[in-house]
């Protein structure tokens, strides 16, 4: 995809400032060199869905967001000539937040525009902001029907702490609270018998590397200078089940639909690397059919009853996010393990879900946004 073009929309008569159909703005964070910052395919795909759905969708940054404004500049993309184009769009009825890094959001101004949406009348913002570890398991901790797939979790603050988790858990995952993508990732397995009882794997690029420690004072403080300044969590370790001896999770994409309410778009599964700690796909991972993985493994109506399982709890467990959260969210995507017994545990949620790439996921996904945005302005009086 090609830089923007600049359009002088004064001198433009095609510039939009009124439009009889829903606009939906994508708004993201600037760049200096690139215009804006995001996964421009994922963008350029919305602006396409929103065409076939009746709605226009444009791109827009939190500078260019005046919140007081009639108009305001955004971007376009042209398929034609494969480029993005600046022009004038009308003021936005919905938002949809997909500024990419937590950084970015975090920014005071950033925050200021957010908040200024979220008390004004004339646009409604879904998904206002990125999910914080420690707080999801919070809100899920409160609840009978959501804290059965909680692994056992602490903030990890202290040496005592961390024997503590250790004394009842010999398989341990340590977790940045505001981490992505397995980056940051630990696992401590203690092992009572060898000369150098505890082992750390701390998650690469690709693979892992391994330090072994004799006591838990060493390994605290190889965690320390690992860790940085990064605030993490320690989490129960859950022996996974293993497709060709390779660990594998679920990745299940939950959106509200036309009538509102949480529905399950689709569920994928994460096949680990051979040198990996995760599933992730940018440390190695890889994308394959769930049904295959849990048919391998536990056999065909097993699996499918695994897979029904898991569907329900996503469900459940989305409900109580968003009741934690004291917003309205619109989607999220959501990481689930199958242990080897075949329970299932919640691992991770993601209020910003990247493109899923199996395509019958990723179809429904953009209708969804727009299925569920229709529903917002039908209700908006309400």
């Amino acid at each position: 995809m090609a830089f923007v073009i600049h359009e002088d929309t004064a001198a433009d008569p095609s510039a939009q400032t009124k439009s009889n159909q829903p606009v939906l703005a994508i708004l993201t964070i600037d760049d200096e060199l690139q215009f804006f910052r995001g996964n421009r395919e994922n963008f350029a795909d919305l602006i396409a869905a929103g065409k076939d759905n009746g709605f226009l969708v444009y791109v827009l940054t939190v500078k260019q967001l005046r919140i007081g404004r009639k108009s305001l500049n955004g971007y376009t993309y042209d398929p034609g000539t494969d480029t993005w184009i600046q022009s004038q769009f009308p003021f936005p009825d919905l938002i949809y937040n997909r500024i990419p890094l937590r950084e970015d959001e975090l920014q005071p101004e950033v925050r200021r525009k957010i908040a200024a949406c979220m008390k004004n009348p004339r646009v409604q913002i879904f998904n206002p902001k990125f999910f914080n570890k420690w707080s999801l398991f919070k809100w899920l901790r409160q609840s009978r029907s959501t804290s059965p797939y909680i692994p056992a979790t602490r903030r990890l603050l202290t040496l005592g702490g961390l024997g503590k988790m250790m004394q009842r858990h010999r398989f341990l995952y340590l977790k940045p609270v505001s981490g992505k993508a397995g980056k940051g990732i630990m696992t401590i397995e203690l092992h009572p018998e060898k000369a150098l009882p505890y082992r750390l794997k701390i998650q690469g690029n690709k693979g892992s590397t391994t330090y072994n420690c004799g006591s838990i004072v060493k390994l605290w403080s190889r965690i320390k200078k690992e860790c940085s300044s990064d605030r993490y969590i320690a989490q129960q370790g859950i022996q996974l089940a293993a497709y060709n001896d390779r660990s594998f999770d679920l990745r299940a994409l939950i959106q509200k639909n036309q009538r509102g309410q949480w529905d399950v778009s689709g569920i994928g599964a994460r096949l680990a690397g051979s040198m990996s700690i995760t599933t992730h796909v940018p440390r190695g991972g890889s994308i394959e059919d769930p049904e295959k993985l849990l048919v391998g493994v536990f056999g065909q109506d097993e699996a499918n009853k695994l897979l029904t399982k898991a569907r329900s709890a996503a469900l459940v467990i989305a409900r109580q996010i968003e009741r934690g959260s004291g917003r309205r969210l619109a989607e999220m995507s959501m990481d689930l393990g199958i242990d080897q017994s075949g329970s299932i545990w919640f691992f991770e949620a993601n209020a910003k879900p990247m493109k899923f790439d199996e395509p019958d996921i990723r179809k429904r996904s953009l209708e969804r946004i727009f299925q569920y945005s229709s529903y917002l302005l039908r209700n908006k009086n309400k």
